[in-house]
């Protein structure tokens, strides 16, 4: 056998033992939820049999319980996409608004980094551009976990904030802006072609945490795809190879995501339904000032606990975009 069919080979048998183990958990959650509805009618029926009501309370609980669990499995049911099940890729900027869209790019990192630990994935900051005074500029994060894409693509788009400024000193009220943009990490993937020529590779001192490591080496990745303008770049790990790894990764997912936006405007131009892809065309509004409240203008979702939701509480904005997509 010669190196490319057996790395081909240990890629398929490594992409098969994944979704062996995608499979076993989903056999094991349902499994669980079966148990569960069983042992609920049983206690039910020992309740009735004995005239105890003290049981009541349990049932309830495990009723709230088995309701969330199969909400939970059929929202994974709607993850039917191809990529959906891949670890994502997730990057914020800073648009219109100064220190105060930096800022508002902060609360969001923060955000997503809190419903990333809901759910127990774990998270690498893959880049991180801190703001001239305060906030963030962009930020690049690598969310590992099951599904991690399948549900963090209801994030993509414009995020809008309007609130009374701490930076201002009239405590006047403002608008800021910031891009979230979402892509599947791919491995080597056929389906996406890139060609050396078409790369230019920088490479520059890392700005970020590392000691004296960051200080004495060039291992920060700059690639930028000549045919598209897509820049990338990566500068969290310790080497330049494992820099340079990661920005391909991303490099792909970026692609991939241009080549499905083309295919839907192509789509939607047909059925003469093209829609504008535009800075102000915001997916969410965060309003702190005159009032509270969240309100996803793709599916009419809102809430008025605007804490929760900047505490990492997306689930139903995310539930109902999924729902909507299908």
């Amino acid at each position: 056998m010669n190196v490319p069919d057996f790395w081909n080979d240990l890629e398929r048998s490594q992409k098969v033992n994944q979704e062996t183990k995608s499979l076993k958990r989903k056999l094991e959650s349902y499994n669980r939820t079966k148990s569960r509805l069983e042992d609920t009618e049983v206690l039910i029926d020992l309740g009735q049999e004995m005239e105890d009501s003290s049981v009541v309370e349990e049932v309830q609980g495990n009723v709230e319980q088995l309701e969330r669990d199969v909400e939970k499995m059929r929202l994974n049911a709607l993850l039917k996409g191809p990529y959906d099940a891949n670890n994502a890729i997730v990057s914020l900027h800073a648009g219109a608004g100064g220190t105060e869209a930096m800022d508002w790019t902060s609360m969001l990192l923060r955000m997503y980094t809190r419903w990333c630990e809901s759910k127990e994935y774990e998270v690498k900051t893959l880049d991180f551009l801190p703001g001239e005074e305060a906030g963030v500029k962009s930020a690049t994060l690598h969310v590992i976990g099951e599904n991690a894409y399948g549900y963090l693509k209801a994030e993509k788009g414009v995020h809008r904030l309007v609130r009374i400024s701490p930076f201002d000193s009239s405590g006047r009220r403002h608008t800021s802006f910031a891009s979230v943009d979402v892509m599947p990490e791919l491995e080597d993937d056929n389906t996406i072609e890139i060609r050396p020529e078409d790369l230019r590779v920088d490479t520059y001192r890392s700005s970020g945490a590392g000691g004296q490591h960051v200080n004495k080496t060039s291992s920060a990745i700059r690639i930028t795809h000549l045919s598209t303008g897509i820049v990338v770049t990566c500068q969290n790990e310790r080497s330049q190879i494992q820099n340079r790894e990661t920005a391909m990764k991303m490099l792909r997912g970026k692609l991939l995501a241009l080549k499905e936006q083309e295919n839907r405007e192509k789509k939607d131009e047909i059925e003469g339904e093209l829609k504008k892809i535009e800075w102000g065309s915001q997916i969410r509004s965060y309003v702190f000032h005159p009032y509270n409240m969240v309100k996803d203008h793709r599916t009419d979702v809102e809430t008025g606990n605007i804490q929760a939701v900047m505490d990492g509480d997306l689930d139903m904005f995310i539930n109902a975009y999924l729902q909507r997509s299908q």
